[in-house]
């Protein structure tokens, strides 16, 4: 037995080397197998791996956002429009609102304004899907070398921003703006979008939208924009600060002169201009914007005419209501002729300036004008006044007021009405043909018949009957109604409105377009102006006289749009006939004798064919005149009120004047304003008046002897005695005078009343 021992066996070197393998990792990141800075550096297929993974997980999130965001409503401020009124040349009037914006339609923009925007701005914009990522990346490249200023937005981007997003410089802003973009795109007609991003743009001068900016800068509606003009308006939308003072700086034109001409070289480059064209719109130069002056205020009389064209607006189209106002997007053309409106306040001033001292002389204080200026062919009016403004808080319009009687401007509709319809001269007998050159009785004083032949009461008289008075206890006799007209006599033509009676005069007024709710109650004041139309409407009436007898009402607007489309109803009011022409022309005729010799005289001083009437009422109250050429009807009221206190005070000692009459302040301002607003105009005649014949007297008139005289015109003056002088104009002998009324009955009663 051997003493030596077994050694165990030895493990190699190799053998350890060959160990179980470690499991192999899914991601071999950090390297396993590599040391130093290669073991971070990824592989070729990781990089891919991950950008598959980064790519598909934003398109992932980007797909699951497109799929649940929704295109907002639009911002509340981008429906805000404010309302346009334009005088009837087409120039700005004024504005309301808080938004200086003008919706219009895409067909509004002329084809060649539209390509001004698209070249300046997205050239791709008919074939992107609303997004042009190379646009975006160019638009940074070309800044970066030093370009133009280019915006990397398309225009539907442009329009999302402006209408539902806001203007913040977020990415997520900037990430929703994408993706409604998008929607957008897909949604809406590329028409819809252009539309949408014209109307919303803001281009300096407080001008949201092309309309706004094509009358802040050009004074003038977008459809009369040219591509040059339309150049510089794309060019303002990048710089509105900047390009707003293009009128003026050096700087803004210099830089805005170059925008423009970059974009007519776009227009040339897409070809939408041709070189031809282009080398005109050069060689007509740089269309510099107008002076930029602030929006029209409502101060001195451009508050009574945007109250007329609001009232007269509401009153055609009962969707347009203050509520529908109050949100805009009107736009209102008046009637309204800028330089006559100037005129009208111009002569007014002048006369105040002239005539009144409030400072100094306490009846001048509150005195009221209101003023009506009229066009007879059309019913057009031009031009109103009606104080002294909002800005002075006077807010109502003297022009277009009621509660201020018209006095004896109203006797020309008793005789219109007369000689139209005739008058019952004796109880039960048909009505009596009349003309200007019937006789009735002048005096002060007198007793008035209704036409059953009882005499009028009076409940102020302690007779109980009605004793009409004239302005003066001059014994006028039997006159012919031209001449109570042209002398303003009272008598005749209250009993004159008695016999023709209430009905009837009632529906001449209405005929010559005095509103029947201004209109007095039956009474003998009734005939000689109780009445209370407006400034306006007695402007419309004579108006009508001018017109031979055929009435236009008088109205204030000839369009109203909105959003760019024209509303139906407001075609101007067709003329009808009121009364037949030889009526109209008597009546003139008559009227054109208060200016030549009667209270209108001072309106002489125009010079020209002319026609009217003064009027003044009981107690000095009010005081009128209202006149008329064949091109021009105009009506002057004069009256005191207090503000704060609002009833009629008396005008006696305004002016420094005992009495105050129409023929005095009323017919001057009347005179100074017919002088400048007919300027140009031709002294047109009024026409012949045809022959009425013979007109029928008052019972009581003898019949005329061989000694009488007769005037021009065919009516008796006065008689003679047997010497051939003339005799007093007054009462016919007392053989021959009517009889003795038989003792008054019970009748309606009615106040006494003066007027001139």
């Amino acid at each position: 037995m051997s003493g030596h021992r077994r050694r165990p066996p030895q493990r190699s070197n190799s053998g350890a080397r060959r160990a179980a393998p470690q499991k192999k990792r899914w991601i071999d990141y950090p390297h396993r197998d590599r040391t130093g800075p290669r073991r971070w550096l990824p592989s070729v297929r990781q990089l891919l791996g991950l950008f598959l993974l980064c790519f598909g997980a934003t398109a992932a999130a980007v797909g699951y956002a497109y799929a649940t965001i929704t295109i907002p409503d639009p911002n509340p401020r981008t429906l805000l429009q404010n309302n346009v009124y334009y005088w009837s040349d087409g120039t700005v009037l004024a504005t309301d609102g808080t938004v200086n914006r003008q919706n219009i339609t895409l067909a509004q923009v002329p084809a060649d304004v539209q390509w001004d925007f698209i070249a300046a701005e997205n050239s791709s914009f008919y074939t992107d899907p609303g997004i042009d990522p190379q646009g975006i990346l160019r638009a940074v490249a070309n800044m970066a070398a030093g370009g133009s200023v280019q915006s990397g937005s398309t225009i539907t981007q442009q329009f999302v921003k402006n209408t539902y997003l806001d203007q913040s410089q977020t990415v997520s802003r900037k990430f929703r703006e994408l993706l409604i973009s998008t929607k957008i795109g897909a949604s809406m007609s590329k028409q819809q979008i252009l539309q949408g991003y014209l109307n919303t743009c803001f281009f300096g001068r407080q001008a949201n939208g092309i309309q706004a900016a094509a009358r802040m800068y050009y004074n003038r509606p977008v459809e009369k924009l040219d591509a040059s003009q339309g150049a510089f308006l794309a060019a303002a939308v990048n710089e509105p600060s900047l390009f707003q003072h293009a009128d003026s700086d050096p700087t803004a034109r210099a830089r805005a002169q170059a925008r423009w001409s970059w974009v007519l070289d776009r227009m040339v480059k897409i070809g939408k201009l041709t070189p031809d064209q282009r080398a005109r719109y050069a060689a007509a130069g740089f269309p510099a914007p107008g002076k930029w002056t602030s929006g029209s205020g409502l101060t001195g009389e451009t508050g009574y005419l945007v109250q007329l064209a609001r009232s007269y607006a509401e009153t055609h189209d009962r969707d347009i209501t203050d509520n529908s106002l109050s949100r805009g997007g009107y736009q209102i053309t008046t009637t309204f002729d800028r330089k006559r409106t100037a005129q009208l306040a111009k002569s007014v001033a002048a006369v105040r300036a002239a005539r009144l001292d409030p400072a100094h002389r306490s009846a001048d204080r509150n005195v009221q004008v209101g003023a009506a200026s009229v066009e007879p062919a059309t019913g057009r009016i031009l031009a109103v006044y009606g104080g002294p403004g909002f800005d002075h808080a006077h807010y109502s319009d003297n022009a277009d007021t009621v509660g201020v009687p018209v006095g004896s401007t109203f006797k020309p509709v008793v005789l219109a009405a007369a000689l139209r319809h005739g008058a019952v001269l004796r109880p039960g007998e048909p009505p009596a043909s009349i003309t200007p050159a019937s006789r009735f009785d002048g005096d002060d004083g007198i007793r008035i018949k209704d036409q059953q032949g009882t005499y009028v009461t009076d409940d102020k008289d302690p007779t109980g009957l009605l004793h009409q008075h004239n302005d003066t206890p001059r014994r006028w006799g039997y006159i012919t109604l031209r001449q109570a007209m042209e002398q303003s006599v009272n008598t005749p033509y209250v009993q004159l409105g008695e016999d023709v009676g209430y009905q009837e005069v009632a529906r001449t007024a209405e005929a010559l377009g005095l509103r029947s709710d201004s209109l007095a109650a039956p009474s003998a004041g009734f005939y000689i102006g109780t009445s209370t139309p407006s400034a306006i409407r007695m402007a419309g009436a004579y108006a009508t006289f001018a017109a031979s007898g055929v009435q236009a009402t008088p109205y204030s607007v000839t369009r109203v749009t909105r959003n760019g489309s024209a509303l139906p109803g407001f075609k101007a009011p067709a003329p009808v006939r009121a009364l037949p022409a030889a009526v109209a022309d008597n009546v003139t005729d008559v009227l054109r004798g208060v200016i030549a010799r009667g209270t209108g005289t001072k309106a002489a001083a125009l010079g020209r064919t002319a026609a009217g009437k003064t009027g003044t009422t009981d107690d000095y109250r009010s005081a009128w005149f209202v006149g008329y050429t064949r091109q021009l009807a105009t009506s002057v009221v004069l009256f005191r009120e207090d503000p704060a206190h609002p009833q009629l005070q008396s005008l006696v000692g305004v002016g420094g004047l005992q009495k105050v009459f129409g023929g005095d302040i009323p017919t001057d301002i009347w005179t100074r304003y017919m002088g400048d607003a007919l300027t140009g105009l031709p002294d047109t005649p009024f026409p012949a008046p045809a022959p009425l014949g013979r007109g029928a007297d008052e019972p009581g008139v003898p019949r005329p002897s061989p000694s009488e005289s007769h005037d021009k015109k065919g009516d008796r003056t006065r008689r003679t005695d047997s010497t051939g002088r003339p005799g007093r104009p007054g009462k016919w002998p007392s053989s021959t005078a009517a009889p003795t009324p038989a003792a008054p009955t019970a009748a309606p009663k009615c106040r006494q009343y003066r007027c001139r």
